[in-house]
């Protein structure tokens, strides 16, 4: 396969000191200046979020993503406030701090910008971007990579070692408007945009991504590759037999859907598994 960017580390290997990882996501409830926010103080939000991060943490994760999942239905960039990433930094701080397990964010939807300044000011190491080159029609209308400009923040920021995990054919949206282009080519586009991992997903949050798929993007990119949704203990064995990790929410909650809470007995059965699987495994 020929280069399409300069070699760079194994982010994994980088952030969390091994090649293949488990990543639970904390759901933020409803933040400031969402639909769903009814006036909450900040120290029940944290209270919220640091409890599903220690549980995560005692259950043997890797590492976290913060998201403000509970901010539905989502703004798109432009219309994002400086609260949201104002809240979501204090938050991921006090995560670091009570837990101590590498971080990333995700602020939805696809606010590159807002993650990468979370991320600066509340000491994550990587953020997750959903559309990072070309565009798609999402649940919030047609949204385009931000890379050009994301990358451009992140250097005025100085915050260069904010690595970038960027999705391909992300969940919960139509990609007609790059139908003409395969999916290997659109693999190559997140490595040529200097994305540091791709992510591959299901069709909405919980659902499992197809194996074919991805293999074809395995295929396409010397990136890690990670799943991003509906990884579950049944199938986290084939998954890992492909990606490099896999990052994990409702299979890990309560009632499985992800506005409940983490069950920590879930997360160790979860992470039993993984840690049961062949070495040479991803």
């Amino acid at each position: 396969m020929a280069h399409v960017h300069r070699s760079k580390p194994h982010a994994l290997e980088a952030l969390f000191g091994r090649r293949r990882a488990v990543i639970g996501v904390v759901h933020l409830p409803a933040l400031p200046g969402s639909p769903a926010y009814r006036g909450a103080p900040l120290e029940e939000l944290a209270e919220a979020a640091l409890e599903d991060a220690r549980r995560y943490a005692r259950g043997g994760v890797h590492a976290l993503i913060v998201e403000n999942h509970g901010d539905l239905p989502f703004a798109k960039p432009d219309d994002l406030g400086p609260e949201t990433a104002a809240v979501m930094a204090v938050l991921t701080d006090r995560i670091r701090r009570e837990v101590g397990l590498p971080l990333g964010i995700n602020v939805l939807a696809n606010g590159a910008r807002h993650a990468l300044a979370v991320a600066q000011a509340g000491g994550a190491g990587f953020v997750r971007v959903n559309q990072w080159a070309n565009a798609y029609v999402a649940n919030e209308g047609i949204l385009e990579g931000p890379a050009a400009a994301a990358t451009r923040y992140r250097a005025w920021l100085r915050a260069d070692a904010v690595r970038v995990f960027a999705d391909v054919h992300v969940k919960h949206g139509s990609h007609a408007i790059v139908a003409d282009r395969t999916l290997e080519e659109l693999t190559r586009d997140l490595e040529f945009f200097d994305a540091d991992a791709v992510i591959v997903t299901g069709q909405r949050t919980g659902d499992a991504a197809d194996l074919g798929e991805l293999r074809t993007v395995r295929a396409a990119t010397q990136l890690p590759l990670l799943v991003g949704s509906g990884v579950t203990p049944a199938n986290v064995g084939a998954i890992l037999s492909v990606a490099d990790g896999v990052i994990v929410a409702s299979a890990l909650k309560e009632e499985g859907v992800w506005w409940t809470p983490v069950s920590e007995a879930k997360v160790r059965a979860f992470m039993d598994v993984v840690d049961a699987l062949p070495e040479g495994v991803a």
